[in-house]
């Protein structure tokens, strides 16, 4: 198996439908043994009852948007597993009012938590992991969408978070590099996830993938935890600073047939 004998940390489960359930089943599938985050009470009885399905698995709280929690997570990860080879960042957050009406009405408050819930989060969580990953060929992996490189309706301030998030990839990607450790986006095509329920028409939205990407197709779960697979394996230790897109081809387009 790929990651046979590895320990991956894991952020932003929430529940079946999270991308990152579907990265955790494929990393799973793959042998490595994981440690998994909740944020708060809320999800996390959503977060243990998926956990029962992991090789024992570390369940750990954490909110990105406290430093102390991201220093507790690494102290608990190394407590447990010593050392670490991977780490997926899949949390993403904007206030429910900036997703409708016009970007150029977003609150100074509404900008401040999507940065740093949704962009400066993977930075906090790279420095106080990258020790853990020192000198063994790690990978950390976040998640992107194509509203951070063009316009998409509705997504807004969100838009303008992930296209700092994939910059911070970049930067991160050249800081790390001399420690061994590469850093990755996948920017997935849309999915009907707890997150992705904020948006205001995403049934439209994936209706409009389906009909315009050139594989002519809405974009699985699956697929995005394979890729992940396949950035957090050895099979992509010459990529960094990259982000890869997952959406069937959708990116690539200008326009639909005339």
């Amino acid at each position: 198996m790929l990651l046979e004998g590895r320990h991956g940390l894991i952020l932003g489960i929430a529940n079946k439908r999270s991308i990152a359930w579907g990265i955790a089943q494929a990393v799973h599938r793959e042998g490595a043994r994981l440690a998994v985050t909740y944020q708060g009470e809320r999800l996390e009885e959503n977060v243990r009852e998926l956990a029962m399905h992991l090789r024992d698995p570390l369940v750990v709280p954490c909110d990105v948007a406290k430093d102390g929690d991201v220093r507790s997570l690494a102290e608990a990860v190394r407590a447990e597993f010593g050392s670490l080879d991977f780490v997926v960042h899949a949390v993403a957050f904007a206030l429910r009012e900036e997703l409708d009406g016009e970007f150029v009405n977003t609150s100074r408050e509404g900008y401040r938590v999507a940065q740093d819930i949704s962009s400066y989060s993977l930075t906090a969580v790279a420095r106080e992991t990258a020790p853990l990953m020192e000198g063994r060929g790690g990978s950390i992996v976040t998640l992107s969408y194509l509203g951070g490189e063009r316009v998409v309706p509705h997504y807004n301030v969100m838009g303008v978070a992930k296209a700092a998030l994939e910059m911070s990839v970049r930067y991160l990607a050249a800081d790390l590099g001399p420690k061994g450790i590469r850093v990755n986006a996948l920017s997935a095509g849309p999915i009907k996830t707890l997150a992705a329920s904020g948006v205001h028409g995403l049934s439209k939205m994936l209706e409009y993938h389906r009909n315009h990407a050139p594989l002519r197709k809405n974009t699985e779960q699956e697929e995005v935890g394979d890729a992940a697979l396949f950035l957090v394996s050895s099979l992509s230790r010459g990529i960094t600073g990259e982000v890869i897109h997952v959406d069937g081809g959708f990116h690539v387009m200008g326009m639909s047939a005339l």
